[in-house]
């Protein structure tokens, strides 16, 4: 690694903090329901939302309501793009001329986009028409990220309340996640990411001749605005087939150092949010450090394999599957980032990676997509990890655990439990189903371990909601289609509505003050506890199934042999 490499990513992680204690502050007043710079211009259209839709943001829901609310609103964003996919053959803003997507291709791609997975088993430019690519995903970037954000916001309140019923307004929350923090973000970055050649437009594909004398159809559209919400948003899919790799996604390094930011940012700044709102930012730093040691060390094991010596090729620092404009670093600092934060996009081919590179982005989805997360989705999925913690350390102190004051019981460990496993089920299982079944085995690009690598990377990106591919597997098949859609769904609901049934049980808790048999969670000590418990949970279900994949394929790599 060279000297500005190492630059980069210490001014990547140095200007995250500040970012995180003036974003995560802005977020916490605008869901504590304060005024805000932005309140004069856009409070309006908030309004305008509420009435529009009938809504009274004022009346509470209980977690049943809440859960009700959420999922009727989600089954008919899928069914809007759905209906989108099939019929834009006939509906305006196709000047490509494109027909419509089929069933099984339409089903994955509207729940890849509803569950904030955005897994793409099509090429973008030449599959789906600007109106779809607007109205369905776009319109989804936003809403299921704004989705993500309500879920660990209720799920603030059901800690925080005390002796309380009901969690908040599901509609409100939504709105307002959507209105005060997704759009300026988005319009932001969009704006600048158009700056520096980040195409927008509504042309028709354009035919051009190159140096060689070819014809070549350079593809037109709306893009800056789907790419800028896709890293805000932590959704990955990408305007184009070859994601954030295309020159007009990511023309430039400001660029790529601006979408590699972004994806981080809002997940990083819920953990200060979550403490201001709980009334203690250290809690939320205790969560922030968790997560940051964890992506730090994860990508320091991903540079290591990637810069040394491979004995197949007599090289070190393969640049198989990268850019030339981004290089070894960028590329590994991007998938370390995108794995880690449930976005999915990527600007270098991840199948590409060293056996152990692309072993760890694969463990990174696998931890539960807590290490930074999607956006709210991580932040909520490791407060189910921090309630494990706090029941195990009581375990051992022998004392009930607790914790912000409330006793951890039966119910909420019950409802951890089923969040934890069911995502880890679909991934094992549907993996296991894949390769021993000849639909499965007939998209691999490649044998041997690697190849049970893109089968395993494929069921971990989907139920793990990252949407990220390994390369080289054919998921665009009715098999793939509908097994990585049933993934996807397991893996979002299946976590969104233990979570909100924890936040119902806590809510009507009474809150007692700190004692001495009280295990502090704000200390060095539950950090390295709470790091332990996601670690250990990670390797005991999933350490089978990474030996037969990049684990063994770095043992025979070293041996000389690749597949």
């Amino acid at each position: 690694m060279t000297t500005l490499e190492v630059l980069q990513i210490v001014v990547y992680f140095g200007l995250l903090v500040p970012c995180v204690m003036v974003l995560g502050g802005y977020m916490a007043r605008v869901f504590s329901g304060e005024r805000t710079l932005l309140s004069g211009v856009l409070s309006p259209l908030e309004k305008g939302l509420y009435r529009l839709a009938g809504v009274d943001a004022n009346e509470e829901q209980n977690w049943r309501q809440y859960a009700l609310a959420l999922m009727v609103f989600n089954v008919l964003g899928f069914g809007v793009v759905f209906g989108l996919q099939v019929l834009q053959g006939a509906l305006p803003l196709n000047p490509a001329g494109l027909s419509g997507v089929e069933p099984a291709l339409a089903f994955n791609t509207a729940t890849s986009f509803m569950t904030n997975t955005n897994w793409q088993a099509y090429a973008g430019e030449t599959t789906l028409s600007y109106l779809t690519q607007m109205m369905g995903l776009t319109v989804q970037n936003f809403v299921s990220a704004a989705t993500g954000i309500a879920v660990v916001i209720a799920l603030t309140r059901g800690l925080v309340r005390k002796t309380a019923a009901t969690i908040g307004n599901f509609w409100s929350d939504l709105v307002r996640a959507t209105v005060y923090v997704l759009l300026p973000l988005a319009l932001a970055l969009a704006v600048v990411l158009v700056s520096q050649g980040v195409i927008q437009n509504f042309g028709a594909p354009v035919e051009v001749q190159t140096l060689t004398g070819e014809t070549q159809m350079l593809p037109q559209g709306p893009a800056a605005g789907q790419i800028a919400i896709k890293q805000l948003g932590t959704n990955g899919g990408g305007y184009f087939n070859a994601n954030s790799t295309h020159p007009y996604e990511n023309p430039t390094p400001l660029s790529n150092f601006l979408e590699m930011f972004a994806i981080l940012l809002i997940p990083a700044a819920l953990t200060y949010t979550y403490g201001k709102m709980v009334g203690s930012t250290r809690q939320g730093w205790v969560i922030f450090g968790a997560m940051l040691a964890l992506l730090v060390g994860g990508l320091v094991v991903m540079l290591a394999a990637e810069t040394s010596p491979n004995p197949v090729f007599g090289v070190n620092a393969l640049m198989e599957g990268k850019e030339t404009r981004f290089g070894i670093a960028n590329s590994i600092l991007w998938g370390a980032a995108t794995t880690a934060a449930s976005n999915g996009s990527v600007n270098a081919m991840h199948s590409s990676f060293s056996p152990l590179a692309g072993g760890i982005a694969m463990l990174n989805i696998m931890l539960g997509e807590v290490v930074f997360g999607g956006v709210g989705a991580g932040l909520y999925g490791m407060l189910i990890f921090v309630i494990l913690t706090v029941f195990i350390a009581g375990l051992m102190v022998g004392r009930t655990p607790e914790y912000l004051g409330k006793k951890i019981e039966a119910r909420e460990i019950k409802m951890a439990i089923v969040a934890v496993l069911l995502p880890s089920a679909a991934i094992l299982l549907l993996t296991a189903l894949a390769a021993v079944s000849e639909a499965g085995l007939s998209s691999r690009a490649n044998s041997g371990p690697h190849g049970f690598s893109e089968i395993l990377y494929a069921f971990t990106s989907a139920a793990g909601n990252n949407g990220s591919a390994f390369a080289g597997l054919n998921a665009n098949t009715p098999f793939y289609n509908l097994l990585l859609g049933m993934a996807m769904w397991i893996g979002r609901f299946g976590v969104i509505l233990p979570a909100l049934a924890i936040a119902g049980s806590m809510v009507s808790k009474k809150a007692a003050p700190p004692s001495p048999g009280t295990f502090p969670t704000t200390s060095m000590l539950f950090v390295g506890l709470l790091i332990a418990v996601i670690l250990i949970v990670g390797a005991l279900t999933f350490l089978p199934a990474l030996a037969l994949g990049p684990i063994v394929e770095q043992l025979l790599m070293n041996a000389g042999r690749a597949f």
